[in-house]
């Protein structure tokens, strides 16, 4: 990874530390010590179907963050139950592929799976889930996603 991004990375990095979001927290321990992969932990929303539940979003970072976005799933044994995220924890979500902008970070990326998971209203996967458990690459960047429904 370049130098230049791993300024980034440690300056978000410190950022989430100091001064996490409500609901998000990452643990230095869960940091590789290249700063390419981290395990943060999310709090379900108040008053939203995933209250009192936690997940872990794993983020894996290449050499060319920021400017290409990193891979994000979810992992552990408590992967949401969503409309938009399948059971091995990849999630179809624009910004994580094609909407990425360089302007985005981690914490925007977190607010934003929250934000998605908020406002679903029937927990649920995908219809295609087992299939695309499948037969899925590994790293859900090489997926061509079909985004088709915003109303979660």
């Amino acid at each position: 990874m370049a130098a230049g991004w791993k300024k980034r990375l440690q300056k978000e990095l410190c950022e989430l530390q100091k001064r996490p979001p409500s609901g998000m927290k990452i643990n230095k321990d869960s940091v590789s010590s290249s700063l390419a992969v981290w395990v943060i932990e999310l709090d379900g929303a108040t008053g939203t179907l995933y209250e009192n539940e936690k997940f872990l979003l794993q983020f894996k970072f290449g050499a060319r963050y920021p400017f290409e976005s990193p891979e994000v799933t979810f992992i552990g044994g408590h992967v949401p139950v969503h409309p938009h995220v399948y059971s091995n924890g990849h999630i179809c979500l624009s910004i994580l592929t094609d909407d990425w902008s360089p302007a985005l970070s981690v914490e925007a990326v977190c607010i934003s799976i929250v934000s998605m998971l908020s406002s679903c209203h029937e927990k649920k996967r995908p219809p295609d889930n087992n299939f695309y458990v499948s037969t899925c690459h590994k790293n859900p960047k090489k997926t061509r996603w079909w985004y088709h429904d915003d109303s979660v």
